[in-house]
């Protein structure tokens, strides 16, 4: 896993996570899952059946052998992107695609509520460098959020960084950045088209005038300044391929061999210095990172996605030439081992001196802070031991001796300061029902900024001060979103039982007293996996839907995610992923036998890992859906670590290369297991719920071939016209030009995915619009 570290980057406050090479979060875009008659479902201007699906060459010899197992691979030639066979092929479904989505009305009648309601400000919370302020906004409908800064809370903020003004259709985004201790420099990473690629530059905070600096090839990086100024730390891997012009994050190639240099301000990149590299170890990932003191240089060691690492040190005053005087050397810099096994993980919460605090899942799978001597590595105490229920998610160092400590607790976030020493409880911090979404703090600070997110909150910013004996927390900012009503609607949180008995966590949100008599178009999203929690967040999407369209929408907190910590996250994987897509069924049972809707009326939604989770349950039960929309899925099981960085992802899946895992992945491998539901057992004429799968030429995370071989899969089995067919229900692909995994993607591209993914998805469940 791929480490993004300390308040690097506006995303979540869990900064210090190593950053998920996979995670893709929630579409916070429109969700939608329409009705209509039986006869009516899967018609596009016409009868479904007569839909023209291009013909996909099958190569026959294509055939590996797994272990004495014989598996075709007939759609092998999708793998080359570049082939003029592969764009064709994608050329032709996007017109198919255009062609089902002119025949859905509500495609205007989307796009234009969704465009009206994300019309409106948003801001990020405010944190301090030097002595300036700095936060994000978005004014509405601006295509990428603003860097501001300002002297003072109360002052007037101007634009620092402005990704608007580098491309004209808002594809170059900010994906990185880190501001120098004493405020004087910032560099940020850009990445363009929504690959992971990201160049880093730096330019001079008080004239804002670019320095020379330019650094290509980084990915899955944090930038992290030395305290003098001087330079940071960053990693990257080699350039993908010498000589000629590369679309970077249209390649497959596989990321090997990262390493972490650091960069001398005003240097060219072929003098940085090289850090750290593992030459026997290419799939290792690695993560550098200088402590809030300055004195130390950590280095975290990912091998996959599991929450685990190496951890090692280095004391900046023990360099005798300092960092620069390993630029002529061929020596790495001199990291002491404090973890040299994978066997938990641990992030640096605070130091004083030699006395490190870390939060880790050292036999303790939702959490605990821990203490050290790295001079005396030998004796660990226990801070905050691990809570018998509720899952520690973070701890940051505040106020020079507390802890700004949250927990999440059945899928909702608390908030407490502690004492930093002790561990012992100071003071809970009022918190509605919902997700904390970022943490703007330092150890110094005695003014720490919170934001604030649930199904029903757009999003609030609180100010809290903690110089008094009780805190004084307080609303800093709200966000608020035109002709959105909170009170017309309802958010409940039920308990399913699963397959084996296992209770699962479902949110479930909806217009106000809802009869419960099976005629709502309902939508159900998933992830389960990678130790990810799907947590409370806001969602125009939602809002359209449940508002304009009588949408329930619904969030399953299935196993393999981290909402009840790694034993959850465990129950979910490797051998035992056939636990998400069982919770995931069991879910959707639970909504028809509840009277919220009926399997005809039932969307699945989910992306990434999601994708993958949506896919494996409409082969393995393709009578519960009437919609199916799978983003940037995982559909190729058994090569899945072939490709860019899927290498990684073997923690939580396995991988074919073992006989054992090669088992565990056939039985659910989306693109292994389609089948023609009719010919099953006699009599039932059953089909494939209308199904959409999406994908976009720059991602490099699960890049494209996944999506368009389960496409051309689905289309041969399922859709060939013969006289047994039972498919009339349409399965398309939407494939976007100049995107990426989900990342960086500018506001018209989120607008217009979600008008054709929502309108497909209320053609094919009949939902009706209403004003």
């Amino acid at each position: 896993m791929l480490l993004l570290l300390r308040k690097s980057v506006p995303l979540r406050f869990f900064s210090r996570r190593p950053l998920n090479p996979f995670f893709l979060p929630p579409p916070s875009r429109p969700r939608r899952l329409p009705l209509l008659p039986r006869a009516a479902m899967g018609s596009v201007a016409g009868d479904a059946a007569r839909l023209a699906y291009p013909t996909a060459r099958r190569d026959d010899s294509v055939v590996d052998d797994y272990h004495g197992v014989q598996i075709p691979d007939p759609y092998r030639w999708l793998e080359d992107p570049d082939s003029e066979e592969t764009k064709e092929f994608v050329a032709k479904q996007a017109e198919l695609a255009e062609t089902v989505l002119a025949g859905c009305l509500d495609r205007e009648n989307l796009r234009r509520e969704v465009t009206r309601l994300f019309d409106h400000p948003r801001h990020g919370a405010p944190f301090r460098r030097g002595n300036k302020y700095f936060h994000f906004h978005n004014s509405g409908l601006q295509a990428q959020s603003v860097l501001y800064m300002q002297d003072h809370l109360d002052g007037e903020a101007e634009v620092l960084v402005d990704p608007n003004t580098l491309s004209k259709d808002g594809t170059i985004a900010l994906s990185t950045y880190s501001i120098s201790e004493d405020g004087k420099y910032i560099a940020y990473g850009l990445s363009e088209s929504g690959s992971d690629w990201v160049s880093i530059h730096v330019m001079s905070v008080a004239d804002k005038q670019p320095m020379p600096d330019k650094l290509s090839w980084v990915k899955f990086s944090s930038i992290s300044w030395t305290h003098d100024g001087k330079g940071f730390f960053y990693g990257r891997y080699p350039a993908p391929r010498e000589g000629g012009e590369l679309d970077a994050g249209t390649e497959t190639n596989i990321n090997l061999n990262h390493q972490i240099y650091y960069h001398v301000l005003g240097s060219d990149q072929s003098e940085d210095i090289l850090c750290w590299k593992d030459p026997e170890h290419p799939k290792y990932t690695f993560g550098a990172s200088v402590t809030e003191d300055g004195q130390y240089i950590i280095l975290g060691t990912y091998d996959g996605c599991d929450p685990v690492n190496k951890l090692y040190y280095c004391k900046i005053a023990s360099l005798p030439r300092g960092i620069e005087g390993f630029r002529e050397s061929e020596e790495m810099l001199p990291f002491v081992k404090l973890i040299d096994n994978f066997d938990a993980q641990y992030q640096v919460v605070a130091n004083d001196g030699d006395e490190f605090t870390f939060l880790t899942n050292k036999n303790a799978p939702r959490n605990k802070l821990v203490r050290v001597n790295i001079k005396n590595p030998e004796l660990w105490t226990d801070v905050l031991p691990e809570h018998e229920k509720d899952v520690l998610e973070s701890a940051d160092a505040v106020n020079n001796n507390q802890l700004l400590v949250c927990y999440m607790s059945d899928v909702k976030h608390i908030l407490q300061i502690r004492d930093i020493s002790t561990g012992n409880l100071i003071h809970q911090l009022p918190l509605e029902i919902g997700s904390v979404s970022e943490i703007s703090c330092r150890r110094e600070d005695k003014e720490v900024f919170i934001g604030f997110t649930s199904f029903l909150s757009p999003g609030i910013i609180y100010r809290c001060n903690l110089a008094p004996t009780i805190p004084e927390m307080k609303m800093f900012r709200e966000i608020s979103v035109p002709g959105f009503d909170r009170t017309s609607f309802q958010v409940k949180q039920v308990f399913v039982s699963s397959k084996d008995g296992a209770k699962i966590p479902m949110f479930i949100m909806s217009k106000k007293d809802i009869n419960l008599d099976g005629s709502h178009p309902t939508l159900l999203y998933g992830y389960g996996g990678f130790n990810i929690s799907i947590t409370p967040s806001f969602s125009v999407g939602r809002v359209v839907l449940c508002k304009n369209m009588g949408f329930v929408v619904c969030v399953a907190n299935i196993r393999g995610g981290g909402e009840y910590g790694e034993d959850w996250h465990k129950a979910g994987a490797l051998a035992m992923k056939q636990n998400c897509f069982d919770d995931f069924a069991a879910c959707a049972e639970f909504l028809i036998s509840g009277g919220y809707t009926s399997s005809r009326r039932l969307c699945i939604e989910g992306g990434s890992n999601g994708g993958l989770l949506v896919a494996a349950s409409i082969n393995q039960r393709p009578d519960l859906f009437g919609c199916a929309l799978a983003h940037v899925g995982v559909m190729d099981m058994l090569r899945f670590h072939k490709f860019t960085i899927g290498h990684a992802w073997t923690t939580d899946y396995g991988c074919s290369d073992k006989e054992e895992e090669f088992q565990w992945l056939i039985k659910y491998s989306p693109l292994h297991n389609v089948r023609r539901p009719w010919e099953q057992s006699s009599g039932d004429h059953s089909q494939y719920p209308a199904t959409m799968l999406l994908t976009a030429d720059h991602d490099d995370r699960v890049v494209p071939l996944h999506s368009l071989k389960l496409l051309a899969t689905l289309q041969h089995v399922l859709c060939t016209i013969t006289e047994d067919s039972h498919q009339t229900n349409p399965i398309i692909g939407r494939i976007d030009r100049k995107s990426g995994h989900g990342a960086g993607r500018p506001t018209q591209k989120m607008i217009d995915e979600a008008a054709d993914r929502y309108s497909f998805m209320a053609k094919m469940l009949g939902a009706q619009w209403t004003e």
